[in-house]
């Protein structure tokens, strides 16, 4: 779906003067960001550049950052993440993100009280974990690990099947 394709369908059950009246802008300028962006027709609407601002710093926390605001969370599609080449290495990376969250906290909960700094180094370090271990059920799910399963024999396999008991 395109950026002005989903809009228009936004403004069906948002009236676009409402909008324009909440961001403090005029309605014609709501209007046009639910029309097609032809190369020369000024100012994208903030959907598309927001993906060029993501395309040009490739920082992921932008999109963290909005997923936040909207009370989720941003996990990267796993096809799009490197594919690990055998099971141990991306079930270590699992308990290795868990290790690393383990130590944020037991350092923040040491002097029995919790700054501010301390919470979001807790936050960001949960917010890999679900990541990684997100992306390897994923990839469990879709079934990328059967070529790995092949491709190793016997010695990948035995994990896999310990994983599904």
């Amino acid at each position: 779906m395109q950026s002005h394709e989903l809009l228009r369908e936004i403004f069906e059950k948002r009236k676009p003067k409402e909008i324009a009246a909440d961001l403090g802008l005029s309605a014609s300028m709501i209007y046009k960001w639910a029309e097609p962006n032809v190369a020369g027709s000024g100012i994208g609407n903030p959907l598309d550049r927001i993906e060029a601002l993501l395309k040009s710093t490739g920082d992921h926390r932008l999109v963290q950052w909005i997923c936040q605001r909207a009370g989720g969370f941003f996990i990267l599609n796993p096809k799009n993440a490197p594919h690990p080449h055998s099971l141990i290495p991306a079930t270590n990376q699992i308990v290795q993100e868990f290790a690393d969250l383990l130590h944020v906290i037991a350092a923040a909960t040491a002097d029995e009280k919790i700054t501010t700094a301390e919470t979001k180094e807790i936050r960001a370090r949960w917010e890999a974990l679900k990541s990684v271990t997100e992306g390897f059920v994923s990839s469990c799910e879709n079934g990328d690990f059967a070529a790995i399963r092949e491709k190793h024999g016997k010695h990948a396999a035995a994990p896999v099947q310990q994983l599904r008991a």
